[in-house]
This record gives C-alpha cells, sequence and structure tokens, in this order.
C-alpha cells in the first residue's frame, strides 16, 4: 500500500536515489544541494512503499497566488500507477482552489502533464542557470 506525506522531513541521500531511480535530471552527485533544495521548498509530498521513498512533489508557494512544482519524481519501477499524479491531486489540496500551479516540464515529459490536468502556456520565460 502506498502511503503519502505533506512535508515529512526527507534525507538529501534518499531523495538523491529517488532522483536517479526515476527519469528526472537532478544534481544527485551534490548532496548538499540537494539538502538546500529540501531545506528551502515549502510543500513537499512524498510517496512511501513501507519504508521506501519511492516518490516525491517538491513544490514552492505563497498558499495564495501562486506555486511553482520544482520536482515530480516517481521511481521508474513504480511509475503508471497513479502516484505523481496523486501527488500533484495533494498538492492541488494543500494549495487551495485560489493558487495556480505552474511548472517548467523537461521535454521527454510534455506528454505526461496535459494528461493529468495541466494546460500548455507560452507567455513563459527563463534566465538558465549557469552550474
Amino acid at each position: 500500500m502506498i502511503v503519502y506525506e505533506v512535508n515529512k522531513p526527507l534525507e538529501a541521500a534518499d531523495v538523491a536515489r529517488l532522483f536517479d531511480a526515476s527519469t528526472i535530471r537532478r544534481p544527485t552527485g551534490d548532496l548538499p544541494r540537494i539538502a538546500r533544495m529540501l531545506q528551502h521548498g515549502n510543500l513537499t509530498v512524498s510517496a512511501w512503499d513501507g519504508g521506501k521513498l519511492i516518490g516525491i512533489s517538491r513544490s514552492l508557494t505563497d498558499f495564495a497566488f501562486c506555486c511553482y512544482l520544482s520536482d515530480l519524481a516517481v521511481d521508474k519501477t513504480y511509475q503508471h500507477r497513479g502516484i505523481g499524479k496523486e501527488m500533484i491531486a495533494i498538492t492541488q489540496r494543500e494549495i487551495g482552489d485560489g493558487v495556480a500551479l505552474i511548472l517548467l516540464a523537461a521535454p521527454e515529459a510534455m506528454d505526461y502533464y496535459p494528461k493529468v490536468g495541466f494546460a500548455k502556456i507560452d507567455n513563459g520565460y527563463i534566465i538558465k542557470r549557469r552550474r
């Protein structure tokens, strides 16, 4: 049985292992950076199978107007079971109906997000990170 937790403290090494076991690309060799990512995100939904972390949804939000969904990752062996969709639904419940949920999709995930309720937008801009 998959159990979902909101804002449960997570270890950087466990999250890095999950990122490596999923299709998401993150700096998993830099655990201090992963730890900072966890420290400064203010809405995290995690999925667990027993004591094993199998999914994460990490967001930054003001809980009033917007929420940026920064990471959505599910272990490859658990994908296609609705875990990502459920973590998105929990995130939406936590932020409420008055808050827009926004994300940047990796090119290989562009087909996934419309299936779980996201609409594509063309009015965004980015200054990319240098490292």
